[in-house]
C-alpha cells in the first residue's frame, strides 16, 4: 500500500512529519499551494492506493480515471462537501472520515464566536483600528439559554463549557440522547427558547438546508446564530434576510456555502456578522490527533 497526502499545506506537512511512525505505510507529501483541479487528479493520483485529503475537491468523474485508487481518507467529518461517497463507492473507492479529533478545539471556537457576537468584539476592533471609538451595548449571556442543534462530541463540549459559565443548555438531536446539565427538547422548543443557537449537525442529504427560512422564522427574535458545522446546513439567503431585518441579532460563522469566502461577499458587509476562516479545528493538539488518526486508518487498510 502506498499513499499520497495530496494537499499538505498550511503546516500540515510539518504535523505529518511530527506524528508519522516507521511502521506506517509509505506516504508521499504534496505541498503545492496551488489548488488541485479535476483535470490534475488522474496523473497526480496514479500509482497510489490511498490518499489523505484535507480540502481538495474529488469529483466522481475525475476519480473514474484513477484506476489505482481504492481509499480516500478525508481529514475530518465533512467529506460530502468535497466528494460524493456513494458514487465513489460504486467505483470501488471507500471514503473514510475522522471523528472526534478536534471536539474541544471546535467547541472552544464556537464559544469564542458566541461571546464575540454577544459583545460586538469584531465590530469594535475593526472600527477602533480606523480611529473610531464605538461603545456598543452587548448581550449578557449568564442566565441565557443556548440551544445545541445536533448533539455529538463537539456539542457535548460546548454544553460543558456553557453550563459551567451559567447558561441554560437545551439540545435537540435526531436520535434520543442524554447528557449532564443538558435538557433535550423538541425542535420547536429549541428554536423558540434559545438566545443562542449553535449548529452541530453533520452535513448529509437530510441536513442540507436544515435551518430553512421557515425554521429561522421560528427562532427567538434577537437570537445569535453560531455555525462551526457546515455552511450548507443553513439557507444562506434566509439567514442574510433575517440579519438585515433584525430578526437575528448576530451570526457568528466559521463555515460558508463557498470557501474560501469570496472577496466582497455580502456576509462581510454586514455589521452584525462575525466571520472566521473555517479554522475552528485548527489547534496543534487537534492537528496532531487528526493526522495520527488518518495514519492509523491507513495502517488498517488491506494490503
Amino acid at each position: 500500500m502506498k499513499g499520497l497526502f495530496m494537499d499538505a499545506v498550511d503546516g500540515l506537512a510539518t504535523v505529518f512529519h511530527n506524528v508519522v511512525r516507521p511502521t506506517d505505510p509509505p506516504v508521499d507529501i504534496h505541498e503545492e499551494t496551488t489548488s488541485i483541479t479535476a483535470d490534475m487528479l488522474p496523473s497526480l493520483l496514479a500509482g497510489y492506493d490511498f490518499v489523505l485529503d484535507d480540502h481538495s475537491q474529488l469529483p466522481t468523474e475525475a476519480l473514474r480515471h484513477c484506476k489505482d485508487l481504492k481509499h480516500v481518507i478525508f481529514l475530518g467529518t465533512g467529506a460530502r462537501s468535497y466528494m460524493n461517497p456513494e458514487e465513489l463507492a460504486e467505483l470501488g473507492i471507500t471514503v473514510h472520515i475522522i471523528k472526534g479529533y478536534g471536539d474541544t478545539a471546535v467547541a472552544e471556537h464556537s464559544v469564542a464566536l458566541m461571546w464575540a457576537a454577544a459583545r460586538g468584539v469584531a465590530r469594535m476592533d475593526g472600527a477602533m483600528r480606523q480611529g473610531e471609538w464605538p461603545r456598543t451595548e452587548g448581550m449578557e449571556l449568564t442566565g441565557k439559554t443556548i440551544g445545541l442543534l445536533g448533539f455529538g462530541g463537539i456539542a457535548a463540549e460546548v454544553a460543558r463549557i456553557t453550563a459551567g459559565s451559567g447558561m441554560r443548555v437545551l439540545a435537540w438531536n435526531r436520535t434520543p440522547k442524554t447528557a449532564p446539565n443538558v435538557t433535550f427538547v423538541d425542535l420547536d422548543t429549541l428554536l423558540a427558547e434559545s438566545h443562542v443557537l449553535s449548529l452541530h449537525l453533520l452535513l448529509n442529504d437530510e441536513t442540507r438546508g436544515f435551518l430553512s427560512a421557515e425554521r429561522i422564522a421560528r427562532m427567538r427574535t434577537g437570537a445569535i446564530l453560531v455555525n462551526t458545522a457546515r455552511g450548507a446546513i443553513v439557507d444562506e439567503a434566509a439567514m442574510i434576510a433575517a440579519l438585515r431585518s433584525g430578526h437575528l441579532r448576530h451570526a457568528a460563522l466559521d463555515v460558508f456555502d463557498v470557501e474560501p469566502l469570496p472577496a466582497g461577499h455580502v456576509l462581510t458587509t454586514l455589521a452584525n456578522v462575525t466571520v472566521t476562516a473555517h479554522s475552528a479545528f485548527r489547534t496543534p493538539e487537534a492537528s496532531d490527533n487528526l493526522i495520527r488518526r488518518a495514519l492509523d486508518i491507513a495502517c488498517t487498510l488491506p494490503r
